[in-house]
This record gives C-alpha cells, sequence and structure tokens, in this order.
C-alpha cells in the first residue's frame, strides 16, 4: 500500500536523526534565567504568566521552537534540549533506556519547580513523552497538545503492527545506525530531511545541521524506544484533554481520507481529545506551516 510505503519512509527517515532546529533564530531573547539542569534534559525559561513546557522532538534543538516562543506573550515557556541530540552532552541518556527515564525526570522537575499544572507542546518524540507523562502522572500537567506524533508509531509499518512484529525491524535500525561512525550518521541528514520538512531555506538547513550534531548512538536507542513503545492500550483512561496536530499534503501521493483515518484510528480510544489536519505541510509543521502552528497553540492555551 502507498500509504505505509510512504509513512515508513519517513519512520525511517526519524531512524536517521532527523529533527527540526532553527538554531540561532531569536536565541538571544530566549532564556533570562535556567532551570536546575537534569541528567535527561536542560530546560531555559522565557516570560511570566500560566506554565508552558514545550518538548523538541527526536534529534532536534530547544531552537526548533525559536520562532513560536516569542509570540506567546502571557505566558512563562520551559524549553527543553534533550541531552545527546543537537550537540548537547549526552548525560545519563548515553546508555540505557530513555524514555521512561526521561518523564520520570520530567515529573520531577515539574514537581521540584513547583509548577501547577502546565501545558505541555510536545513535537514528535516530544509528543510521546507528553502522552507517556498524561498516563503515568494525570495530575501532573493540565492540557496536551501533540505535533504530529503517534501512540504507537509501529503503525507505519501495517494498520495491524503490533510491539512484537516491529521489534526485529527496529532493533535491525537501531543496531545499524549505533554501529555507524558519526561521520556517516551526519551524511545521511540531507536525504532524511528531504523526507520531513517540505520548505527550503535557513530553517530546513538549520534542522540539518542540528541533527547532524546528534549524537547517533543516543538516537537509535530513542528511535527504538520510540518505535517499540505502544501507548494505545492506555489511551482509554487518560482524562488529560488532547490536541493532536498532523500533516497533509499531496507530495505524498496518499488520499486525504487515507492520512486522517490513520490519526483518527490511532487515537480512537482517546476520549478527550480533539484532531486538527495541517494541509501542505510535512512532519515539521513549525517549519512548514508556522502560521497555522501559532494559530492551533493559541486557541489551545486560550482553553
Amino acid at each position: 500500500m502507498r500509504l505505509q510505503r510512504a509513512l515508513l519512509a519517513v519512520v525511517t527517515a526519524l531512524a536517521t536523526g532527523a529533527g527540526p532546529q532553527i538554531a540561532g533564530l531569536l536565541t538571544a531573547s530566549i532564556a533570562h534565567a535556567a532551570e536546575p539542569p537534569s541528567l535527561r534534559f536542560s530546560a531555559s525559561v522565557q516570560g511570566e504568566g500560566p506554565d508552558v513546557i514545550l518538548i523538541p522532538g527526536l534529534a532536534s534543538s530547544a531552537h526548533v521552537w525559536d520562532v513560536e516562543a516569542p509570540r506567546l506573550k502571557g505566558y512563562r515557556l520551559h524549553i527543553l534540549q534533550i541531552r545527546g541530540f543537537a550537540g548537547a552532552p549526552a548525560g545519563a541518556n548515553a546508555e540505557g533506556p530513555l524514555l521512561t527515564p526521561l518523564v520520570e525526570a520530567l515529573f520531577a522537575s515539574i514537581q521540584a519547580e513547583g509548577l501547577k499544572r502546565p501545558a505541555v507542546v510536545g513535537h514528535s518524540l516530544g509528543g510521546l513523552v507528553g502522552l507517556m507523562l498524561a498516563d503515568r502522572h494525570p495530575d501532573a500537567l493540565g492540557q496536551l497538545l501533540i505535533v504530529d506524533a503517534l501512540p504507537f508509531y509501529g503503525l507505519l509499518f501495517s494498520p495491524n503492527a503490533s510491539v512484537a512484529t516491529v521489534e526485529t525491524q527496529a532493533r535491525a535500525v537501531r543496531d545499524a545506525l549505533s554501529g555507524q561512525s558519526q561521520s556517516d550518521f551526519a551524511a545521511s541528514e540531507p536525504a532524511a530531511m528531504a523526507r520531513l520538512i517540505k520548505s527550503k531555506g535557513a530553517a530546513a538547513e538549520a534542522a540539518v545541521a542540528a541533527a547532524q550534531a546528534s549524537d547517533h548512538g543516543v538516537v537509535a536507542r530513542a528511535f527504538y524506544e520510540d518505535l517499540t513503545t505502544d501507548l494505545r492500550p492506555k489511551l482509554a483512561s487518560i482524562r488529560t484533554p488532547v490536541v493532536i496536530l498532523y500533516p497533509f499534503d499531496a507530495a505524498i501521493g496518499e488520499p486525504q481520507a487515507a492520512i486522517d483515518g490513520l490519526y483518527q484510528g490511532a487515537f480512537a480510544p482517546l476520549p478527550n481529545k480533539r484532531l486538527v489536519r495541517i494541509d501542505n505541510a510535512f512532519h515539521f509543521i513549525m517549519i512548514d506551516q508556522p502560521e497555522a502552528l501559532h494559530r492551533e497553540i493559541a486557541v489551545f492555551l486560550a482553553r
């Protein structure tokens, strides 16, 4: 099926560590203070008001939010940088499990900082982290906005996929990535990014550069966990309000209805949700359609 082949190409590209970073844009305006560093992530703080946590995706930089963050007036933004991505030292992410410890570190930080049910916005892997947080610690966040993530990425292989059926492929990609040199990994990024960002220009170029700087071993293990984590059985019990943004573009060669069906079916058990399709965008909506992203985040935070 063409839909499965097209989406499998995207998930394979994710395996190579592509992630949107708008490095250097508006950087000076971002952080006026820093939260205590975590072994799993660091964070910067911008603004005053209700707390909002922004989580980048696989191999992404905190700078992926550089265009959006200054527009979110009246909020205190906590902008995360996952260690091992975009040139950040790997820290505790250098070995062992990554996703669950990252979620627990985020929960600990929310408690330590005294944040009162912050809103969470997460892209891709960051969206999955937000969904895991809502499952494991439902009182820790007030609402969640997911920018193009699925509760089980194995659905990109097949609508009948399970962790058992995708584990062998996920392990093979993980091992191949881990076995690469950093330079070979970096050389693969332009081709990967071409499947993930439609736009051309400085933002896309910065995305490639930051992805190239990501630790290929951390990316390999994060990808494996991303692909073999299935939250579908948990969805029915998640009461956190969730907004899911997902992209569509005719260039993928699949009907809009097929893409709609993929996301609607994947999130069907989630009781308190709203799905919004963003047209003329690939995986990185914040680069391809920044105005649409801002509009939806503004509506989300105003609720």
